[in-house]
């Protein structure tokens, strides 16, 4: 009993680490996303362009907050755009 309960701290102790450095990777990417749609998307409404999607715009506010789940929004629009999108990692 004592081992088990040893061994699955050790493994939470390993795990922690991992998934704070995933987060913090999809934070930076995210953060790149909304770099490159605010440089050349959002600015296409000021010269009288079609507007961006509403998708974009709340994704863009989520990875602002800190909530990764709006990046496949931004790379949508990124991509439909004909826009490369930054690298990951």
């Amino acid at each position: 009993m004592k081992s088990a309960t040893i061994g699955l701290l050790a493994a939470v102790a390993l795990a922690v680490p991992a998934v704070a450095f995933a987060q913090s990777n999809d934070q930076a990417y995210c953060d790149k996303l909304v770099n490159k749609y605010q440089a050349y998307l959002d600015q296409s409404q000021r010269k009288g362009e079609s507007p961006q999607s509403i998708d974009a715009k709340v994704g863009v506010e989520k990875c602002k907050a800190g909530d990764v789940s709006g990046i496949p929004a931004i790379e949508k629009a990124l991509q439909n755009a004909k826009l490369d999108l930054p690298a990951r990692g």
